[in-house]
């Protein structure tokens, strides 16, 4: 009996390290076990076995996952209440009247649950934004066209390119898998990029929604330069390379 309650809260451990890796990207040992509340000496040991069954890479330290597209379900579970104190603070630069874009992922889903009852216009692709707004009457909503993307809950493609070139909005909320020391933003799915760009040019300000774990993040996709950005909102002070790079480029970092 015991030995299966182990094996059990080890395959428990094992699926959030992976949730961890692949939403956040790298994590160090010492992360990990705060998050799992275990000590660093089972970390290593879970990071051992899943290395030998091929699910991740170890580093220096800690470990890494490849970089792939995950299901929206699994990535927002992650970090929430970080999420939700950057979405609180994106929220509280939004006027009454203004129109609003919102990105795909989770960050954004978490901002659209903070604008009940606003009378602002919401422009997105994301459908977890649109089901989350949908029976909002006071908020305008426009969905743009495209084709779905079922596990991540999104509308990609040249439809929905054409759809932003002829919108433009008050502010863009641009979600990122990490952001490079130089203040570039990266994504790790090639298929969004397109759109991010059409948003940005949709955009009259554009604000990016990074946690913690998006500097740096993964990503080998670069969206944009930090020279498309005017704020950053974060939950942690940024690394001094990247806050630098940003400053240079006039962008505002505001810590939630």
């Amino acid at each position: 009996m015991t030995s299966t309650v182990h094996d059990v809260l080890a395959e428990r451990r094992h699926q959030l390290i992976l949730r961890a890796l692949r939403s956040g990207g790298p994590a160090a040992v010492t992360d990990l076990s705060e998050q799992l509340g275990v000590s660093p000496a089972t970390v290593r040991r879970d990071l051992l076995k899943l290395e030998e069954e091929g699910l991740l890479t170890r580093v220096h330290g800690g470990a890494v996952v490849d970089e792939g597209d995950q299901p929206f379900a699994e990535v927002a579970e992650v970090r929430v209440p970080e999420k939700d104190a950057i979405a609180a603070k994106a929220a509280s630069l939004i006027e009454d009247g203004q129109s609003v874009l919102l990105d795909i992922g989770t960050t954004a889903y978490r901002l659209a649950r903070q604008l009940h009852g606003r009378r602002i216009t919401v422009i997105t692709s994301n459908l977890v934004v649109y089901e989350e707004l949908v029976d909002d009457e006071g908020i305008e909503l426009v969905l743009l066209g495209g084709m779905v993307r079922r596990e991540y809950r999104s509308l990609v493609g040249f439809l929905t390119e054409d759809n932003l070139r002829q919108l433009h909005a008050d502010w863009l909320f641009l979600g990122t898998s990490g952001v490079r020391p130089g203040g570039q933003v990266m994504d790790t799915t090639v298929v969004e990029v397109p759109v991010k760009r059409a948003m940005i040019k949709a955009g009259e300000r554009v604000v990016l929604l990074a946690d913690r774990a998006k500097f740096p993040g993964t990503g080998m996709a670069k969206v944009c330069g930090p020279e498309d950005l005017d704020v950053v909102v974060t939950n942690a002070p940024v690394d001094a390379a990247t806050r630098s790079s940003l400053e240079e480029a006039g962008v505002q970092v505001v810590v939630a």
